[in-house]
């Protein structure tokens, strides 16, 4: 979804060159009214869409559906980064970009959303299940984004080991760190804490490594 003809276009055809079945559309409301129709893999979602920008198309989404989304940002614009992150976006990428990029970080994150398996991880207070993806505190099943619940999965699997955002970035996001920033990780981290945590600044199970990264502490 992007307001710019160009962009949508140049964006549609490459994703349909790579296999993809796409719909363009321009308008925010409009794209609002289809994907309460009908639920796509992944939405790429432009933050500067007319009438109604992406970030609020955004907040409406993240109402009735948890489908992954890609925001396409200008690169002066970080708070809007930032803030798509915080309302729930699985990754972006900076204006100018290469089409090429775009789809691979399509590919990337249809691949990390996609089902994932193993045994489930339990820990006290806190049960993970990677089949069912349900994430339980304290007897409270806590609804978690597919983001969310990749990197809290992928830290518990490896207890007390420590992850630099860089190691984060590959193994959760199966992106280059060259195409992202450490805010990234630093910001879903903020997100998980708040839901999972009884007291977000002082956390039980994800703690910093001040100065490297983090870990999942059992």
């Amino acid at each position: 979804m992007d307001d710019e003809p160009m962009v949508r276009d140049v964006v549609s055809r490459y994703l349909e060159a790579a296999g993809f079945s796409v719909q363009a559309i321009a308008d925010g409301e409009e794209a609002l009214k289809a994907l309460r129709r009908a639920t796509p893999d992944l939405v790429v979602l432009d933050v500067m869409l007319p009438g109604r920008d992406g970030l609020s198309v955004l907040h409406e989404l993240r109402m009735f559906s948890d489908v992954p989304v890609i925001l396409l940002t200008a690169r002066s614009d970080e708070i809007d980064r930032i803030v798509g992150l915080e309302k729930g976006a699985d990754d972006y990428v900076v204006k100018p970009f290469s089409p090429r990029e775009l789809v691979a970080r399509v590919r990337a994150v249809l691949k990390r959303v996609g089902p994932s398996r193993g045994e489930q991880l339990e820990f006290d207070g806190l049960s993970i299940d990677p089949t069912t993806r349900d994430v339980i505190v304290a007897g409270r099943r806590v609804e978690l984004t597919r983001l969310e619940f990749d990197l809290l999965h992928h830290l518990a699997r490896s207890p007390r080991q420590v992850f630099t955002r860089a190691d984060l970035l590959r193994s959760v996001w199966d992106s280059s760190p060259d195409w992202q920033d450490d805010s990234t990780v630093t910001t879903h981290v903020r997100r998980l804490r708040r839901k999972i945590e009884g007291d977000p600044d002082s956390p039980r199970w994800i703690c910093t490594q001040w100065g490297v990264g983090y870990r999942f502490e059992p």
